[in-house]
């Protein structure tokens, strides 16, 4: 399993064995840029803040308490690491205009249940529309206040469950739950603002040929809901 290879491990390097410390890279090195790819958007950045996060990791081995998962406290002190980063490029996100730079397409939005299993069906220009919207809801849970944001990132981009997201956070559960439901209660919010003025423009422009007219799909984006809610 690989909570043991990381209990070996790291008891290597503190043993004076840092190329140890390889192994411990390898297993948790995607993870770790996955993860600081949803505070990026830019897939070269979140290589560097996972480096990052690794150094630290490597300088912080002897203070780590040997009563907790080494998988929560590496991903605690990346968080740290990234929300660090975050807290000084926050105004990059602020447009909910201006899709992600560098960035690799993603699978699907966990956040709404009610379009999954569709990613593969339809035109291109439709998975195109739809990748676009996905990056906007990305991008403006960005935005939201900290407690938020980190909540929602690891419980519904990282796919953590609920109790792995608050020993990371270190946060009781019920805490949470409170954050992850007032967080999707202020991106719908934030969310519903921007559609509206979408739609306004689509009204003034009228549908465009070929169409069929169709309005800017809402409850895609409402359905935040809707999915994993606690």
């Amino acid at each position: 399993p690989r909570a043991r290879r990381d209990v070996r491990d790291v008891q290597r390097v503190l043993d004076g064995d840092t190329d140890a410390f390889e192994g411990i890279v390898r297993r948790w090195q995607g993870p770790l840029v996955n993860l600081a790819y949803r505070f990026s958007r830019d897939r070269s950045v979140a290589e560097e803040l996972a480096q990052e996060a690794f150094v630290k990791v490597f300088r912080n081995l002897g203070r780590r308490r040997a009563s907790g998962s080494f998988s929560t406290w590496l991903f605690a002190v990346a968080l740290n690491v990234y929300r660090s980063w975050a807290r000084k490029k926050r105004p990059l996100f602020d447009s909910l205009d201006e899709p992600g730079t560098g960035g690799e397409p993603e699978q699907g939005l966990t956040l709404d249940s009610s379009h999954e299993g569709t990613r593969s069906e339809g035109p291109a220009i439709d998975r195109l529309v739809q990748r676009e919207e996905e990056e906007r809801v990305r991008r403006a849970v960005l935005v939201l206040p900290e407690k938020f944001r980190d909540a929602l990132v690891l419980f519904y981009f990282q796919e953590e469950d609920l109790a792995s997201t608050a020993r990371v956070l270190a946060r009781p559960e019920g805490t949470v739950k409170a954050h992850l439901h007032r967080g999707r209660k202020l991106l719908a919010k934030r969310l519903r603002g921007r559609l509206e003025h979408l739609e306004s423009r689509d009204r003034e422009s009228g549908p465009a040929s070929g169409s069929d007219g169709e309005a800017f799909d809402r409850d895609r984006i409402q359905g935040a809901d809707g999915r994993r809610s606690p």
